[in-house]
């Protein structure tokens, strides 16, 4: 029931979902389910599974496991419980057969299946048979799985390392059986200097958080291969609405017209594209907000000169994620530029646990963080849904924004049928949110792999976290 990209590396490698995202633009294909249809009222989904997926252990996955596992996550109301759990209750999934499971919503919702690759099944035995005091197997399943993906977990070393292995017979077989890898050592190098080195060294295979530098550096060595894909994550810098200076809306404006632009862009030595909007491209119903703010001086000193501190004299603070040289980067931008409107910066690097653990209050949620969000839909109810008040806590909500005529909006847009309709109140969503500034808008980066050449096989899609990976299709080839 967690939810980030080394965790979600490690559930698509560990479980299956009933649908999957492939290619680019990202598609859902079918996986445990075969096919699936809608009734004419839009509210009831029902889905043949295939009939002959296993779990590890040897128990069928079937209807009951399916409703299980919904019905799980919505009750624990964890993990990405937030997709779904304003229209589907955990009662209104059943198991109509052994491979048939029947989904009825509360009211129509047309991306419903866009949000499934990330719903997980599990084994309801397994799970139920380590429940703790009602958990749902929650400790248990901190360090086993109870899945039937194409790898079983060997090894778990918290904050350290992920071990799997490779299930030989696993029930949809593999895309290169004549040169399959027996397994993957999934290993945390903070450092992204450290994470060159052990690729160098032939102590890595892949890496996906080098520096710009350090990847262009890569792309020239013998032996190494590198890739750029588009992706939809946004870089941006979350401001805490609610915490004592950022909930002034005129500093949030100071601080975003006075912080230069055009450093995104250098940063990542050319491979990347500002923002024109809240919504990344690609994202269906995206425009271009007139007026999006750029560096400017003067309008930041009026802004400024608006707020509760119109001298300026305070200190900000600025947490990333340790290791990460680019956010590092950003942050000496941000003490640069905003010495010219007289506001100081305290840069605070930290792991990304600590970082999402403090980010989960708006009481200890830092003035301005650092974060890489990546929708897990192309649809836009999956951009606007992180300006919405549920996404309070999750790292993509740090700010903790609320203005109630954009939650009004969102609710309104997500349950709206007609795709002109929505495409109309998505327009109004994303020029509010620019209006009230939760944030600078910063960019879109390509996601930079590097890898020793005899790995093949990677599979891309834009809906994939920063650091995520599908190790489904990968293979050793000559």
């Amino acid at each position: 029931v967690k939810y980030d990209a080394s965790i979600r590396t490690m559930q698509q490698a560990l479980y299956d979902a009933l649908v999957k995202y492939e290619g680019t633009p990202p598609q859902v294909k079918p996986w445990l389910a075969e096919s699936w249809t809608v009734s004419d009222d839009g509210k009831v989904w029902t889905f043949k599974l295939v009939g002959n997926a296993k779990f590890h252990n040897g128990d069928p996955v079937d209807a009951e496991a399916v409703r299980f596992s919904f019905e799980r996550t919505l009750k624990l109301n964890k993990g990405p419980a937030w997709m779904l759990n304003a229209f589907l209750k955990p009662e209104n999934i059943k198991a109509v057969d052994a491979t048939t499971v029947e989904f009825t919503l509360d009211r129509p919702y047309s991306p419903f299946i866009s949000f499934l690759p990330w719903w997980y099944i599990m084994n309801p035995k397994q799970v139920m048979t380590n429940e703790v005091d009602g958990d749902y197997g929650q400790k248990w399943m901190t360090d086993h799985e109870a899945g039937s993906g194409p790898f079983k977990l060997k090894r778990f070393e918290q904050g350290k390392l992920y071990e799997v292995t490779r299930v030989k017979d696993y029930w949809k077989g593999f895309p290169y059986e004549d040169d399959p890898i027996g397994g993957v050592i999934y290993k945390l190098i903070r450092e992204t200097a450290a994470q060159r080195a052990a690729l160098i060294r032939g102590e890595a295979d892949i890496v996906l958080g080098l520096s710009p530098d350090e990847f262009d550096q890569v792309s020239k060595m013998k032996g190494m291969k590198t890739s750029t894909q588009p992706a939809l994550t946004a870089f941006g810098l979350k401001f805490n609405t609610q915490g004592k200076y950022m909930s002034d809306k005129n500093l949030r404006k100071a601080v975003a017209y006075a912080f230069d632009y055009d450093s995104f862009t250098k940063i990542y030595n050319g491979r990347a594209t500002l923002q024109s909007s809240p919504f990344t491209d690609n994202i269906k119903g995206k425009i271009e907000v007139p007026g999006m703010p750029r560096r400017d001086l003067a309008k930041a000193k009026e802004y400024l000169a608006k707020s509760q501190w119109p001298n300026g004299g305070i200190e900000l603070e600025y947490v990333y994620v340790q290791g990460l040289e680019e956010e590092r980067k950003m942050g000496l931008v941000l003490i640069d530029n905003l010495k010219d409107i007289n506001l100081s910066v305290k840069m605070v690097p930290l792991t990304w646990p600590n970082m999402t653990a403090r980010g989960s209050k708006k009481e200890t949620s830092p003035d301005i963080m650092a974060i890489f969000a990546t929708p897990v839909s192309t649809d836009p109810d999956a951009v606007a849904i992180q300006y919405h008040p549920s996404s309070w806590g999750k790292y993509y909500g740090t700010h903790f924004y609320e203005n109630p005529e954009v939650s009004e909006l969102i609710e309104k847009a997500r349950f709206t049928g007609d795709w002109d309709e929505r495409a109309k109140l998505y327009a109004e969503i994303q020029k509010k949110i620019v209006e009230d500034q939760p944030e600078i808008f910063g960019m879109m980066r390509e996601r930079r792999i590097a890898f020793r050449d005899y790995v093949k096989g990677f599979a891309y899609s834009p809906v994939r976290m920063t650091t995520e990976i599908d190790y489904y299709p990968l293979h050793i080839g000559k």
